[in-house]
C-alpha cells in the first residue's frame, strides 16, 4: 500500500487494472501523466519484454499514448476516465509540448517512485488545501495566472514539483531537465520564498531537493541549495505552537476590518488607533518568529533510470 494514494488505485479496477498495475497507473496519472518502459520494468520487477507487451495492451485500450521524445520511448496516460475515476479531473491531460516539459515531469516522477512513502501532495487542490488546514493563505502560494476568454484562470504550483508535507516538515522538489540555469533556481525560490517563510515561522522545517539525470545540473543545486541552508544561523522561535498561525489570522482580521471600512468591527477592535496597535503588534510578532536564512535542509538525487537521456 502507497500510504498517499490512500486507496486511489482500487477505483481503477472497472479498467482492468489491479494490484502493483493499478498502483502505478494511479501513481503516474497524479504525478505528470508520463513514465518510462525502464520506470515501469523497475516497479513491477519484470522484464522488458513484458512491460512492452503491457504498454502495448494498455495503449490498443487508449489508457495510454506513446511518444518519442529525444529517442526515449515516453508512455503518457491519455484517458479522461482514468483521472475522473481518480477524483483527479482538475488535473490537465497536457500533450508533451517540448523536451524539457517530458523530461523535468519524468525527473520529478522518477524521485517519488524511489520515495512512495513521503505524503506526498499530488494534485494542485491537495497542496493548495493541506496548506491552507495550517492557516496559510493562497496569497502565499506559487501562482500562475492564464488568460483567455473566461477571464482569467488561477493554477497554484503551475509546474507540477513534488511537494511532501506531514506534522514536522515540508519537502519541496525541484527538477532540473539539463536547460536550468542558477537563475532558474533561484526563480523557483522567489516563487516559494513566502510559502516557506509561513511554513518555517509555524515551526515546520523546509527541505528542498534538487533532482537531475545530470552531474553538471546536480552540482549546481548542490552548491545553491547548500548556500541557502547555511545562511540559516539564528535558532529557531520559541513561540508555542499555534501562536504564529493565530498572529497571522488576527492580522488578517484587523487589516479587512480596516480596508472594508467596517465601522462597528473596527470600534470593536478599540477604533482605528486600537487596529492599528494591534496591527503593529501581531506583525511584530510574526517578525520575530522569522528565522533567518531560506530552507532548514538540502539534498540532491541522481536518476540513473534517464541518465542516458540526449538533453
Amino acid at each position: 500500500m502507497i500510504p498517499h494514494l490512500r486507496g486511489r488505485e482500487r477505483a481503477l479496477e472497472s479498467f482492468g487494472l489491479t494490484g502493483r498495475r493499478a498502483e502505478w497507473i494511479a501513481l503516474a496519472s497524479l504525478h505528470g501523466g508520463v513514465f518510462t518502459r525502464a520506470q515501469l520494468s523497475d516497479w513491477l520487477g519484470a522484464s522488458r519484454f513484458k512491460v512492452l507487451r503491457l504498454v502495448q495492451a494498455l495503449t490498443e485500450r487508449r489508457l495510454l499514448t506513446e511518444e518519442t521524445v529525444r529517442g526515449l520511448k515516453v508512455c503518457r496516460v491519455c484517458a479522461r476516465g482514468i483521472y475522473r475515476a481518480l477524483g483527479a479531473e482538475d488535473v490537465r491531460i497536457r500533450k508533451i509540448t517540448s523536451t524539457e516539459v517530458a523530461i523535468r515531469r519524468l525527473l520529478s516522477f522518477d524521485y517519488v517512485i524511489e520515495h512512495p512513502d513521503l505524503p506526498w501532495l499530488p494534485t494542485e487542490p491537495e497542496k493548495v488545501g493541506a496548506f491552507e488546514a495550517l492557516g496559510i493563505h493562497r496569497s502565499l502560494m506559487p501562482v500562475r495566472v492564464y488568460r483567455g476568454a473566461a477571464g482569467g484562470a488561477r493554477r497554484y504550483f503551475p509546474r507540477g514539483m513534488p511537494v511532501a508535507l506531514d506534522a514536522g516538515r515540508a519537502v519541496f522538489v525541484h527538477a532540473d531537465p539539463g536547460y536550468d540555469t542558477s537563475t532558474a533556481l533561484h526563480s523557483w525560490r522567489d516563487r516559494h520564498r513566502r510559502l516557506w517563510e509561513a511554513l518555517r515561522e509555524d515551526g515546520l522545517s523546509v527541505e528542498a531537493v534538487g533532482v537531475a539525470c545530470a552531474r553538471r545540473p546536480l552540482d549546481r543545486a548542490r552548491t545553491i541549495l547548500g548556500n541557502w541552508t547555511n545562511a540559516n544561523t539564528a535558532p529557531r522561535p520559541a513561540h508555542p505552537p499555534g501562536t504564529v498561525a493565530a498572529a497571522r489570522r488576527e492580522a488578517a482580521r484587523v487589516e479587512n476590518a480596516i480596508r472594508g471600512m467596517d465601522d462597528a468591527k473596527v470600534e470593536e477592535l478599540g477604533g482605528l488607533n486600537g487596529c492599528l496597535r494591534r496591527l503593529v503588534e501581531m506583525r511584530d510578532l510574526l517578525r520575530s518568529a522569522r528565522p533567518k536564512g531560506t530552507i532548514d535542509g538540502h539534498s540532491v538525487w541522481r536518476s540513473s533510470r534517464l541518465s542516458g537521456v540526449r538533453i
